[in-house]
């Protein structure tokens, strides 16, 4: 039994954002493979005892402090030292300088991989003090591994690597859609009775959802934006003080909830405009349920998930209008969307599977046990 222990920021249940899905995900489908995964995670208020999940079990250190986007902890230093001693590889989950930190005080001969998210893109005046941490903890790693080649092949950083990157990308399991009652379907029908447009995520500074408000003001289009919303009224009075009324704001959503909209709505728009939305799951969860998507061109993996006039339509950055026209077109063209969502359901099936994900990650583990 190979042992790894899953290094990053944050996890589940505390908080729910797409690395910390994608670790449950992998956890929980490498697991039946005989891996035994612990993660090791920061949090302001921590469980003393481990936090046991689907596949592995959550080790929560008290984060004493936040500084540019960074927890930093005392006690997550001898949590490490204690979790090492029964794991086999550690699996960092970059970026999380703290990590950085951990794996090189810690002076371990364990070997460790790194699956790269994202670069880094702000916190640029931490950039001078971070940058030789970074460098040694990239050299040092055994394995790089990128999650679609679009963002190997636009990522500065990465390509100084380019002769230890692997490319495994992202997938999801069917455990995590829920098959919904036809009473639930018909309460979300009756809410919304025209076609709409549909949007799923944490609302953060990089998903464009201001730009998507811009794209349907004074239009018929229907908009319906789902997910943890942090600053939702800032969004709610944004969409006010220029009358967008076609627009409808759910908040968070249980997984039947999520499932029922994603099997109703016409398309699944995407807006996220900047290098921070790296790959994108619910634009991946959008196509297993077979919809027309529209997403940003933006160098990530939202592009090797949504391919320009096959699964969907991929449109500049930060443009309303180009988003506007995206939209207005698939309403226009059924035909298109049908076939646009087949196709984005087929592609989906094929490359983003959790099982096949997990089995690319187990030969990775054991080929670096195996070289040591």
């Amino acid at each position: 039994m190979i042992k790894v222990l899953h290094i990053y920021k944050r996890a589940l249940p505390e908080s729910i954002g797409g690395i910390e899905k994608f670790i449950d995900t992998l956890c929980n489908s490498i697991s039946s493979y005989g891996i035994k995964n612990n993660v090791l995670t920061l949090s302001k208020n921590p469980k003393r005892k481990p936090i046991i999940m689907n596949g592995y079990s959550v080790h929560q250190a008290k984060e004493n402090i936040y500084l540019g986007s960074t927890g930093f902890s005392l006690e997550a230093f001898l949590k490490f030292r204690k979790l090492l001693q029964n794991s086999d590889i550690i699996h960092h989950h970059y970026p999380h300088p703290f990590g950085d930190l951990l794996q090189l005080t810690s002076f371990t001969d364990k070997p460790y991989l790194i699956t790269y998210h994202s670069d880094i893109l702000r916190q640029k005046n931490l950039e001078t003090i971070y940058k030789p941490i970074r460098y040694f903890f990239l050299k040092n790693s055994k394995k790089i591994v990128a999650t679609s080649p679009n963002y190997f092949k636009t990522s500065n950083l990465l390509n100084k690597y380019h002769n230890k990157v692997d490319i495994i990308p992202i997938g999801i399991s069917k455990k995590d859609f829920k098959k919904t009652s036809q009473k639930n379907i018909n309460y979300w029908k009756k809410k919304f009775k025209s076609r709409f447009f549909l949007f799923i995520g944490v609302n953060r500074y990089y998903k464009g959802l201001k730009i998507a408000l811009q794209a349907i003001q004074n239009t018929e289009i229907e908009l319906v934006i789902a997910g943890s919303m942090n600053n939702k009224d800032d969004l709610i009075n944004y969409a006010n003080s220029r009358n967008i009324t076609n627009v409808k704001f759910l908040g968070e959503l249980s997984l039947e909830d999520k499932c029922s909209l994603l099997k109703l709505c016409y398309g699944f728009v995407f807006p996220s405009n900047l290098r921070s939305e790296a790959f994108g799951i619910s634009l991946l969860e959008a196509a297993y349920f077979g919809k027309p998507l529209i997403s940003c061109e933006i160098g990530t993996g939202t592009t090797f998930v949504n391919i320009h006039n096959e699964t969907g339509i991929v449109i500049n950055p930060s443009d309303p209008i180009d988003l506007k026209e995206a939209m207005l077109k698939l309403l226009k063209n059924e035909d298109l969307a049908k076939k646009f969502g087949f196709k984005a359901k087929l592609r989906a099936k094929k490359l983003f599977n959790s099982d096949k994900t997990a089995l690319s990650y187990l030969n990775l583990y054991e080929k670096i046990i195996r070289d040591l």
